[in-house]
């Protein structure tokens, strides 16, 4: 008998790599249609009103024009769908936010579609509006519930009574700003009705529940939808849900009684497509002068749209991460005539452990401690939080490791005084925390008569090589070569599948392909092994497994080590090098789990150092709404950047023994490298992104400080 080399926990090469490399994969918006007419959205000119007039004739007179849409014509949505204020397109004259769809265009070219959108006279009755995040707004109020189902208030002991008593203490405010989703392939959406049956090839994080959602919004059987996304170019989880423009493109397609396709212009995705709201953080530690901390307090202000209630989970990580008896935890949303935020690269987690890891650098200057010593001594023995065992948590494991491949013992701990010519150096170091989320899904394997073995399941592959992770999944659980094995994924019909965000793919559909593949070689030994004629198919899903998993507290951890360099002259800012060390479960695939984590972390530097949404606070919109003016790390950025996977055994997770890793490289990251500023200048900047101008302001105030000084003719000064 032959024995079959093992595939999980190798570094396989991407199964789909040939057919990306040569153009034969489709993505949403390159599927062949016949009679294919297109849509273009009119947006508003105005934050907040409504529609009073709008004259579609100079659009309908031109060539290839077949309709404009408006609130008054187009196709009614079920006004009873469990679904986002936002989704319900062209249902109503009011306008919530500045570029709102309030029209649309469909023609039969892409260029009559545009130039008609642009014909369209609209008319609007304005209302003051208000688009600016303050901590002083008076409509602010504590969240009812966050994006994870946590209560907006979560206290424990007495906050304010171990505050008053701390012998050291930390009382600093962060803020970070929108930050826009910027995948490669933009929002894209092709719309087929077949009388009352829905056909969306499209860009998406996840066909079956999408197709969920459309059921709702149109009124029809899920069984009635299909959602096909066989890649995806991207999406850091804007495209967790369907947003507008799909919306648009089944209605458009429902209007003109013929196939539609939209795809977003990327002025366009900035307008309408969901992002991270700015959050203004207030974070209060207390400890004793032995560095153990006794109290954390965590006070998030964030932005909702005035149309829906979301709150992101931002101060949710701070109440599990470090041991202390006493704490409160708040979010506090204010709504605004703005589009609703949603989830995006580590909801909530990325920009409030910016704001813990920051606070906790900061502490350990104030205790004249090592910050990876002050971690360490803060270490819980159970989830502080819940009380529950920890299904794992390696994180000291994580900073002992990198601080030894980092060189940490040869830091020198005073901060603004290293120097190469013109450079001010500094090294810094963050924590990393996602929890680690599973989904119940469910997935289909079959045996073919010619030996080979084909797998469905509705997941959806963003990029990250879900398709090849999968694929290693199942041909361990067969037992069988991978060239043996056909995974089929990317459409809502494969079944029941969680979407590909939170970090819960490879972890819930892993669970589903390994259960489903050990349970059709079970039922080929009632064959006698023998594949029957016809073949023979087996059908599982995991919502029992889940419910009977160990209650335990499921999370991975990373630590994230900087070195980056400030010219004294010019303020400009150098990351030379960044360490991540990650415990985050069995690494299906080292190769592709790399990669993951090197893009994530990528993401954090540009979180640190470049992206920002910049309000334009009299017209409602952003000034800058393209990559001329939003700036992301490009290549010449990007410094030598080093990934190690720690090895992590936790069985209780799941058989497969996979944690999700996609967003825990960028969680910690932007902390790391505002700690390395501080170390390299002196100054701390506590609002992100740290650009050029928050440097040299940084730089002034160091050579001031500098200035006042004992022996420099001015006595010390001190604050805090």
């Amino acid at each position: 008998m032959t024995t079959v080399e093992q595939s999980v926990g190798a570094p396989v090469t991407r199964v789909d790599g040939l057919d990306k490399v040569t153009g034969a994969a489709r993505y949403a918006y390159e599927f062949p249609t016949r009679d294919v007419s297109y849509v273009w959205p009119v947006q508003a000119t105005i934050a907040r009103g409504r529609v009073t007039e709008l004259d579609p004739a100079p659009a309908l007179a031109l060539p290839g024009v077949l309709t404009v849409l408006d609130h008054t014509n187009a196709p009614r949505l079920n006004a009873e769908a469990q679904a986002s204020a936002d989704l319900f397109v062209l249902q109503s004259p009011q306008v919530a936010y500045h570029g709102q769809i309030v029209a649309a265009v469909v023609a039969t070219s892409l260029e009559a579609a545009r130039e008609g959108a642009a014909a369209v006279r609209v008319g609007y009755e304005r209302e003051p509006h208000d688009v600016v995040l303050r901590a002083d707004d008076e409509r602010l109020e504590i969240a009812e519930t966050v994006t994870d189902g946590s209560p907006g208030l979560v206290e424990r002991g007495d906050a304010d009574g171990a505050w008053a008593t701390a012998p050291v203490r930390v009382d600093a405010t962060y803020t970070t700003p929108v930050e826009h989703p910027s995948p490669m392939e933009p929002h894209a959406t092709i719309a087929v009705w077949d009388e009352d049956r829905l056909t969306l090839f499209n860009s998406d994080q996840g066909p079956y529940m999408s197709a969920q959602l459309m059921s709702a919004l149109f009124g029809i059987e899920l069984s009635a939808v299909e959602v096909v996304a066989e890649y995806i170019g991207g999406g850091f989880g804007s495209k967790g849900i369907p947003r507008s423009p799909t919306v648009l493109a089944a209605l458009a397609a429902r209007a003109v009684e013929r196939p539609v396709k939209i795809a977003l212009t990327r002025q366009q995705m900035f307008q309408l497509i969901p992002y991270r709201s700015p959050t203004i953080q207030r974070v209060r530690l207390g400890a004793g002068r032995d560095g153990r901390l006794t109290v954390i307090q965590h006070e998030s202000v964030q932005q909702r749209s005035a149309q829906v209630p979301f709150a992101d989970q931002t101060v949710s990580s701070t109440r599990m991460m470090y041991a202390a008896p006493h704490a409160r935890t708040t979010v506090r949303v204010a709504p605004l005539d703005v589009m609703t935020p949603a989830w995006f690269r580590a909801p909530g987690h990325t920009p409030g452990m910016f704001a813990l890891e920051s606070a906790v650098d900061e502490l350990a200057g104030a205790l004249g401690m090592d910050p990876v010593e002050l971690r360490i001594r803060n270490e819980p023995e159970t989830d502080p939080e819940s009380g529950k065992p920890f299904s794992s948590r390696n994180l000291v494991a994580c900073l002992r490791e990198g601080a030894a491949r980092f060189g940490w013992e040869r830091r020198d701990p005073a901060p603004g005084i290293r120097r190469e010519g013109r450079w001010l150096l500094g090294t810094g170091v963050a924590a990393s925390h996602h929890p680690d989320y599973t989904f119940p899904s469910s997935a289909v394997a079959r045996a073919e008569e010619d030996g080979t073995y084909r797998v469905r399941i509705g997941a959806a592959d963003l990029g990250t090589g879900a398709r090849t992770a999968l694929t290693q999944v199942a041909a361990d659980a067969l037992g069988i070569p991978l060239s043996r094995l056909r995974l089929e994924i990317g459409r809502a019909s494969l079944g029941m599948a969680p979407f590909a965000g939170g970090s819960l793919g490879t972890a819930s559909w892993g669970w589903a392909v390994d259960k489903a593949c050990r349970a059709l070689l079970k039922e080929l030994d009632t064959y006698g092994g023998v594949v029957p004629d016809g073949g023979l198919e087996v059908a599982a899903d995991t919502a029992e497994d889940l419910e009977q998993r160990a209650d335990l507290s499921r999370h991975t951890f990373g630590a994230q080590f900087a070195q980056v360099r400030v010219d004294g002259d010019t303020g400009e800012i150098r990351v030379d090098r960044m360490l991540g060390v990650f415990a985050a479960g069995r690494i299906v695939n080292p190769h592709t789990a790399r990669s993951q984590f090197l893009g994530a972390m990528t993401m954090g530097l540009s979180m640190a150092l470049l992206e920002i949404g910049e309000v334009d606070a009299v017209f409602g919109d952003f000034a800058n709404h393209d990559f001329a003016g939003y700036h992301i790390a490009a290549h010449a950025d990007v410094p030598q950047l080093d990934v190690v996977l720690m090895e992590e055994d936790d069985n209780t997770t799941n058989p497969v023994g996979a944690k999700g890793i996609g967003e825990l490289g960028i969680v910690g990251a932007a902390a790391a490298i505002g700690n390395a500023f501080h170390h390299a200048t002196g100054e701390r900047v506590r609002d992100l992104p740290i650009r050029i101008e928050r440097s040299r302001d940084a730089l002034r105030a160091a050579r001031g400080a500098e200035r006042r000084r004992p022996g420099a003719g001015e006595p010390e000064s001190r604050v805090g």
